[in-house]
């Protein structure tokens, strides 16, 4: 038996595999290595996927972690799964590989995941060759649910949004400034809380408000990260993740603007990452 996870920065997906076909699929929390040691993941999967499977029958692991590009926060989520998972052979690479292979297979091309974060790259079919680093959600991840979750609660604690809006947003959330600044300031995984609010984005996605929210982040995405690609407007965009899929439709307007084709944009890399492993 084997399992593939993708891990971003708010769940994970796992999938069983058991004699070339899919056995099972699990949910957990995400596992960024940037803000969990191993001890919290190895507790985590404990608590929420070993009830769930034979944890002695799995031979096989490929883990790809939002926060997996560097070798040591590798070895972090490594150590975890391994106390997890004493029986294993464990590969632990980054989420941005999975999204390349689910969403390019063995053809090269330009891939990106825009979700809680946002990251993108060049894969030649193999490996990602070329990754403009995104910087993490309190410096970049322009474009993500966290980037527009933080215009929004700017916004709503600046008292700028439309006044319908903010009356929403207050009735939906009950929260003031004065709790907004300690959740984010204080209180773990604040790219997580950030991004929630793209959830409200999403039921106001007709506001002109909302939408120009929307388009100056993906125009930040293009701007910043995009463009910077040599030749980029040569290549197609590849978008996995949610904030992706939901406002496809912007998306794929700002892709237009920079003069870039429009390519596959799915919500979650597994099933075609599934079909990646078992061929």
């Amino acid at each position: 038996m084997k399992l593939i996870a993708d891990s971003g920065s708010t769940k994970t997906d796992w999938v069983l595999i058991h004699n070339n076909s899919e056995a099972g699929r699990y949910h957990t929390p995400g596992y960024n290595p940037f803000y969990f040691d191993s001890e919290f993941i190895y507790n985590s999967i404990k608590e929420n996927l070993l009830p769930q499977v034979q944890a002695s029958e799995i031979k096989e692991i490929f883990f790809y972690g939002a926060g997996c590009s560097l070798p040591a926060k590798c070895d972090i989520v490594h150590k975890a799964l391994q106390q997890a998972f004493p029986n294993a052979s464990i590969i632990v690479t980054h989420d941005l590989l999975a999204s390349a292979k689910a969403l390019l297979g063995d053809n090269p091309g330009f891939a990106a995941i825009l979700g809680t974060g946002a990251n993108t790259c060049l894969y030649d079919g193999e490996k990602v060759i070329l990754n403009i680093d995104s910087l993490g959600h309190m410096l970049g991840d322009e474009g993500s649910g966290c980037y527009i979750g933080r215009k929004l609660v700017r916004d709503y604690m600046r008292k700028l949004m439309p006044q319908n809006l903010w009356d929403d947003f207050k009735e939906t959330y009950k929260l003031n400034n004065e709790q907004l600044y300690d959740i984010i300031y204080n209180k773990p995984s604040p790219n997580r809380f950030l991004a929630s609010f793209a959830k409200f984005a999403y039921k106001h996605k007709q506001s002109e408000y909302i939408r120009a929210k929307i388009q100056d982040s993906f125009h930040d995405f293009f701007e910043n990260l995009v463009s910077h690609y040599p030749n980029y407007t040569d290549y197609e965009l590849n978008c996995v993740g949610s904030i992706g899929f939901l406002f496809k439709d912007i998306l794929l307007d700002k892709a237009d603007e920079y003069n870039m084709k429009p390519g596959k944009i799915i919500q979650s890399p597994m099933n075609d990452l599934i079909q990646y492993h078992l061929k």
